[in-house]
């Protein structure tokens, strides 16, 4: 496991501008990415996707662990002063040994949100799509408690959807029927909000959409997790012309960079770009 960076960063920003690192186990941290981007114009954005090791929500903690650390490290030595954490299971998993080895940085995580999904419920009856990892970690059974007791929470485990999604063909029949699949339960269970645990599943929010029909609720955390980003990172109020060209937004992954880029145009609505991650992170 790589130890915290202690040199200095290999890549530094103006002083007007802040390098925020962002990470997922994939594409699915696009979906924040998207948000972030729109609430903190004026910052580098600084994004890794682990694709080589995706979904992290399929694997055990220790690898989940081990590799948000090792991809932290990357972020923090090309000038990262803040990380986004953009993977439901790497937050529930890594986030308290992240903040650990790197007190001095402010971590951002996200995690499914059962608190305004129960304020929008009309039922009092509510549904949470998420990888197996996010629904067993502790820090999620920890959050039902805090929000959920005593009320009626189905929690689906979604097997198999975030790696679909990363193969990025988002129409894909076996991906829908999957969709499906899981959808299923939770329309036997008469749910009305559904909350989206994994950061992929909103790029496919049209099919869950409807496949649990047009009455249920939908509550994806994004927009509250950039929010939350723009308070804690705030954005200057005035910044000098060459500060506005200097930020922008870069995309590396350990896995396919040309599938990145075909995503990204497809689903970003901004210029990024796109690079394969250096060999051995």
């Amino acid at each position: 496991m790589p130890r915290p960076a202690t040199s200095a960063p290999t890549s530094t920003a103006p002083a007007t501008v802040r390098r925020v690192g962002v990470f997922d186990s994939g594409i699915g941290g696009l979906s924040v990415l998207r948000e972030l981007q729109r609430s903190l114009p004026s910052h580098h954005l600084h994004y890794v996707a682990d694709s080589a090791h995706a979904p992290y929500g399929e694997r055990d903690d220790a690898h989940v662990i081990e590799r948000s650390m090792r991809v932290v490290s990357h972020l923090v030595d090309h000038g990262a002063q803040a990380i986004v954490i953009a993977c439901n299971t790497a937050t529930a998993v890594a986030v308290s040994q992240l903040r650990a080895a790197w007190p001095q940085l402010p971590f951002i995580g996200v995690e499914p949100g059962i608190k305004p999904a129960l304020a929008l419920s009309r039922s009092g009856r509510i549904g949470v799509m998420a990888t197996a990892a996010t629904l067993s970690s502790a820090k999620f059974q920890r959050l039902v408690a805090t929000h959920g007791a005593e009320k009626f929470i189905h929690l689906q485990a979604c097997v198999g959807v975030a790696a679909a999604i990363e193969r990025g063909e988002l129409d894909a029949p076996d991906l829908l029927a999957l969709i499906d699949t899981h959808c299923r339960p939770l329309r036997h269970a008469a749910v009305d909000t559904v909350v989206l645990g994994c950061t992929h599943y909103p790029f496919v929010q049209a099919a869950i959409q409807a496949s649990l029909g047009p009455h249920v609720h939908i509550v994806d955390t994004a927009v509250a997790v950039a929010r939350h980003a723009a308070t804690l990172l705030a954005e200057p109020a005035a910044l000098p012309e060459r500060a506005h060209d200097e930020a922008g937004v870069l995309l590396e992954t350990t896995g396919d960079a040309a599938q990145l880029e075909r995503f990204a145009r497809r689903c970003l609505p901004f210029d990024c770009e796109v690079a394969t991650a250096p060999r051995g992170l």
